[in-house]
Order: C-alpha cells, then structure tokens, then sequence
C-alpha cells in the first residue's frame, strides 16, 4: 500500500494531535456516546499541553460518518490550530486514545487502509446487474453502474410445441447479450477503482454466462463468487454480508502473499528485519516496503528530528541536531516510510518477525 496519503501529517512542525476514537453508530445514543468519549479524550490532550485552536479544530470534525450504520472509528489529526487530516476506519480502533507529539501517531490509521482493498461488486440477474466500484478506503461507490437488458422472453418456455427451440435460442441469446453488456461494465468499474477483486452474486446461470464472457476473462484480478443478488431485501442483505466475509478473506490473502514476498527477499538479502536494520535502511531511502505488527512494541522509543525525518537513531547523539526528539518507534518508522516514498504492509498475526518489524529493500 502506498504511504502518500499520509504525508499532510508530516509537512507541519509539532506538535501534532492524533486522535482515534470509536465512532460506531448502531443505538440511537450514539452521538451522546461518541461526545462523551471525545470530551475524555480533550481532557488527556489538554493534559498533555494541547493547546485550544487545535483542540477546538478537531471538535468541530469529530463524529465519524453519521449516515454510514455500524461499527466504525475515527481518526483525526491537527496541528497549529488547523484540521490536517480526517479518516473514517474501517473497524473502531483497539481503544480510544488521543496523543500530542512532535509527530502523527498514525499507525492503525496505516493499519486500517492496509487493511481494505479497492473493489467491485456485482449484484446480477438475467435481466442486468447491479454494479459498484470502490476504491481503496473509500466508504461509498466511487463508481455505481445499474444495468437492465432486455425482458422478452427472458423466462424458458416450459411447454412443447414447433416454437419452443427457438424461443429457448432468443432466451439464451439474451443471456448472452446482456452479460456482455454487464462484462463491460465490469472492466470499466474494475479500472475505474484499480480493483484488486471483483465480488459476483446473484443467479447462477447468470453468473456463469458472466465468467464466460472474453470481457471478465481477460480482467487481471480475482474474481469472487458470493451469496446474495439483485432480488430484494433479503438478497442485497445476504450480498452485503457475504461481501463483508469476502473482503476480509481477499485481505488476508493479500497480505499472506505479501509476506511470502518479504520471506523470499529475506532469503536473497533483498530483505531485512528488527527495528535498527530498518532504520539504517530507512535512512539510506533503500527500503522498498516496510513491514509493521499490530502488536509491534512500543518500547524502547527512539529519536528523530525535524531537519533529518528519515533517521530513527537509539540516541540523540548521531543526529546532532538541538531539534532531536525521542517518540515511540513506529510513528518514527512510518514518517520515515512516508517521506522516502516506501510502500507499507502489515505483518500477519500467525507471522513473527524480530521487533514485529521488517523491509524489503529496493537495492
């Protein structure tokens, strides 16, 4: 996953507020839930010499996505009085928590856009489809396509007769046609969004017509059966659970091929692990990806500065700069990432890695 859109949260001096916080809207109280856990969470950074301009400009945005129902958090960032950056997470955050230091503590905002993939998903019947496109973090379609084909006769005759042949012939012709037009959208749905996946449910044949369509087999990605369609309430709720089961499994794949890969650069020295090799590479602009835990530890802290935003060091001394401060090594980590234009990943739970912390290397 690409680092850049992290990079607001770097271009200003600290400090810098980071706040994440659980925002799930499924009661009626939620909006006194959330104010209450917000008003706790100004009293910590007021504690910790938050100054009111920046308090007040994360205030005024904090709430999450009111008209998005279910589990979610929020993350926001502010500095010098000004809103850097508001992010809706996927899942709510392991605890409410809010800090202000001379960096972003952007970690599980990382970790939850890392976590999510671009995709399709398509809802189709034999008489059309129902097509969205999102794209990666994105909560709403970035693409919404509604296709219907033609009715007639779409139904096979049941009954015998001189016409029965053909008529069976113009309902599979239909079938044929109206997933091509389908297949088509699909391709400009799945470019649209750069999809690493397309999600089908709905009618079996028409479903199967779809994969046979040259459109959908030329499509570099992975294309995912799941339950669910077009045909009513309990369809599109079936859809949306089965989407839901189908992106979390497509994300675990995803990051299990990504670790492959780090394990075979480890294997041709084009890999490295534990926090201090990362971070010579990091200072060098070598690393390719970084590679965090969840779970990576939070002590010993290390140091960094202003002036030299890609060294993560043990100690003040070798930075030799009056600017140095000392935070927690992944937020230093992943601003070095960021600035040196590396990719990111999370290491998978069942995987152990020196320090929860590895890189492939570019060279």
């Amino acid at each position: 996953m690409e680092l850049s859109f992290l990079r607001p949260l770097y271009e200003v001096p600290g400090p810098v507020l980071s706040v994440h916080l659980d925002t799930s809207r499924e009661d009626q109280d939620a909006d006194k839930r959330i104010e209450i856990v917000w008003q706790g969470l100004k009293r910590d950074l007021q504690d910790q010499g938050a100054d009111l301009p920046t308090l007040n400009a994360i205030e005024q945005a904090v709430g999450g996505s009111p008209d998005l129902v279910g589990a979610q958090g929020e993350a926001l960032f502010a500095a010098d009085g000004q809103l850097l950056a508001v992010h809706t997470l996927a899942a709510p955050p392991t605890r409410n928590r809010a800090t202000a230091g001379p960096v972003a503590d952007a970690l599980e905002t990382a970790l939850d856009r890392d976590r999510q993939l671009p995709y399709v998903v398509v809802a189709i019947d034999r008489q059309g489809a129902e097509i969205d496109g999102y794209a990666l973090g994105a909560f709403d379609p970035t693409l919404s396509r509604s296709f219907n084909g033609s009715t007639l006769h779409i139904t096979r005759v049941k009954t015998g007769g001189p016409s029965k042949a053909s008529y069976h012939r113009r309902t599979q012709n239909l079938w044929d046609r109206n997933a091509a037009a389908v297949a088509e959208e699909i391709v400009d749905a799945v470019n649209a969004v750069d999809a690493a996946v397309v999600f089908v449910g709905g009618d079996d044949k028409a479903t199967a017509a779809l994969r046979d369509q040259p459109a959908v087999q030329g499509l570099d990605v992975e294309i995912v059966d799941i339950s669910g369609g077009r045909g009513g309430q309990d369809a599109v709720a079936s859809l949306r659970k089965s989407l839901d089961d189908g992106l979390a499994a497509a994300s675990q794949r995803a990051h299990n091929k990504a670790f492959q890969e780090y394990a075979s650069a480890i294997g041709t020295g084009s890999g490295v692990s534990s926090i201090p090799t990362v971070a010579d590479a990091l200072a060098e602009g070598r690393v390719g990806t970084l590679l965090l835990s969840a779970n990576i530890p939070q002590s010993p802290s290390k140091w960094s500065s202003d002036r030299s935003p890609l060294m993560v060091a043990s100690s003040a001394h070798p930075l030799d700069d009056n600017s140095a401060f000392e935070m927690p090594a992944p937020a230093l980590l992943l601003r070095a990432a960021t600035l040196s234009n590396s990719n990111f990943t999370e290491i998978p739970a069942d995987q152990k890695v020196t320090d929860g912390c590895g890189a492939t290397l570019r060279f």
